[in-house]
């Protein structure tokens, strides 16, 4: 089976046994468990504790130094999947981390919902934390020429880059209806006992169909009869279950910008058009340019973050309605980017904020020139 290296992974190596836990959070099946086995093959000193399974929650949920020093014997790395699962968790990982100064602890963890309630106060100090996404574009094509993923494209705008459908084309599907299904809401309805998602599904389809769109928070209440408050918690849910992710309004001119809005996009556009149930062919697709955008805007802000970049991202608007799909903000440098998926038109970014932003650079990303874009540079 090929096997595909993460660039998060060199950073991993990097930190081993440097008396810090590492921590990796990301959507389940984005590949947590892959990357560790794959870092960890060379060496049988490495323990896997699963805390999904009943019995290995039960004894890590009342953590005491012999109660640890039973379970980890004389192995040297010790690996938690699914930490969330584990009551007191953070106490757990202290505990480890300040009586086995020997012992390298690594914690993975797929829902952000208790993970940052139960174990980074505890940890302060004690821990490197990490994102895993599903694959970049560099991770899955290191080797080929820009034209040769360009002809990849349409795979991705339509079924994404979970590892296991991008690996398993022929059922991607079926893989993704099942990934949608039986993963989406799995954090959610365990963390706050939600026993009928059918309110997360209606909010889910209107956050698909409003990709990369702005989202009014009242508009999405009013249309699913139920107060803002609950649809705003909702989209919290789906935030901290890496699903969904808001990107926010870059503005130094209140009078003139748009500065208090946000755009909902989706951390993958498979999961995004599981949700709808549309894998149409791309050529037969009205949302093309919803789908470049969004998935051009999230590469992005992957391998920035892989590659440990400053930046930060946002969009553009002002009152007139003049846009910028992405803006981004890094080293004190103002760039913006748009994103068009036809490329037999011509295109630039808008002169209202070119004009407003005279030192920003300026771009328009195709399907001809994206790869620099998405990729380590």
């Amino acid at each position: 089976m090929i096997t595909y290296e993460r660039i998060l992974e060199q950073e991993l190596n990097k930190l081993l046994f440097k008396g810090k836990a590492l921590i990796i959070i990301g959507a389940r099946q984005v590949g947590k468990t892959t990357m560790l086995k794959n870092m960890t093959k060379s060496t049988e000193q490495s323990l896997w504790l699963n805390a999904d399974e009943n019995n290995v929650r039960e004894r890590l949920s009342n953590p005491s130094v012999n109660t640890i020093k039973n379970i980890i014997g004389n192995y040297k790395i010790v690996i938690i999947d699914e930490i969330q699962r584990v009551r007191n968790s953070g106490l757990l990982l202290k505990i480890m981390v300040d009586n086995f100064k020997n012992v390298q602890f690594i914690a993975t963890g797929s829902s952000a919902l208790e993970i940052s309630d139960s174990i980074f106060e505890p940890m302060t100090g004690r821990h490197f934390l990490f994102h895993l996404y599903p694959f970049s574009l560099s991770e899955i094509y290191p080797n080929k020429s820009p034209f040769e993923i360009e002809q990849e494209l349409p795979f991705h705008l339509v079924f994404g880059n979970y590892p296991e459908i991008y690996m398993k084309k022929d059922l991607a599907e079926i893989l993704l209806k099942n990934l949608s299904q039986q993963y989406l809401y799995k954090d959610i309805l365990i963390w706050k006992d939600i026993r009928k998602p059918e309110l997360l599904d209606k909010l889910l389809k209107l956050l698909a169909y409003q990709m990369c769109s702005e989202v009014s928070v009242n508009e999405l209440a009013k249309q699913l009869s139920v107060k803002s408050e609950t649809v705003e918690s909702y989209i919290d849910l789906l935030e901290k279950s890496y699903v969904v992710y808001r990107l926010k309004s870059y503005g130094t001119n209140s009078r003139k910008e748009v500065s208090k809005m946000s755009k909902i996009l989706f951390w993958d556009n498979g999961i995004r058009n599981a949700i709808l149930d549309d894998y149409k062919d791309l050529s037969l697709r009205n949302d093309q340019g919803q789908l470049f955008e969004n998935f051009m805007i999230t590469e992005r802000i992957k391998i920035n973050s892989l590659l440990k970049t400053s930046a930060k991202s946002f969009f553009w608007r002002n009152y007139n309605q003049a846009e910028v799909d992405y803006v981004e903000f890094d080293n004190e440098q103002l760039s913006a980017y748009e994103m068009k998926f036809n490329k037999k038109k011509n295109h630039r970014v808008s002169r209202a904020f070119t004009n407003l932003y005279p030192h920003a650079s300026s771009e328009v990303i195709s399907p001809e020139n994206f790869v620099q874009f998405t990729s380590k540079r």
